[in-house]
């Protein structure tokens, strides 16, 4: 059975090559559903014109098959637009 923790724990190993901090962390993941084998994630990139964000959905997909979650559905979503918590604000300096 797959749990939501085993998959928060790959979004981990994928970082954001600009802020080179992981997608779970800079808060881009918006919804992680699991009915049985089938996971559906529903994220977000820093901004819609992140050059990054294909290259970024790929990797998640690759780490999430090799930790034997297969077919995992990615959709991008931009409502509501990303916002850095204050904590993170602070973790980036800015």
């Amino acid at each position: 059975m797959i749990t939501k923790e085993q998959v928060i724990e790959v979004m981990k190993t994928c970082n954001d090559p600009e802020l080179n901090l992981d997608i779970w962390t800079l808060g881009l993941i918006y919804n992680i559903d699991i009915n049985n084998e089938l996971v559906k994630i529903k994220m977000t990139f820093t901004s819609p014109m992140c050059p990054y964000g294909p290259m970024i959905v790929e990797e998640l997909k690759e780490k999430l098959e090799k930790a034997n979650i297969k077919n995992p559905e990615v959709e991008i979503v931009f409502n509501p637009p990303w916002q850095p918590s204050q904590e993170l604000r602070d973790m980036l300096g800015v």
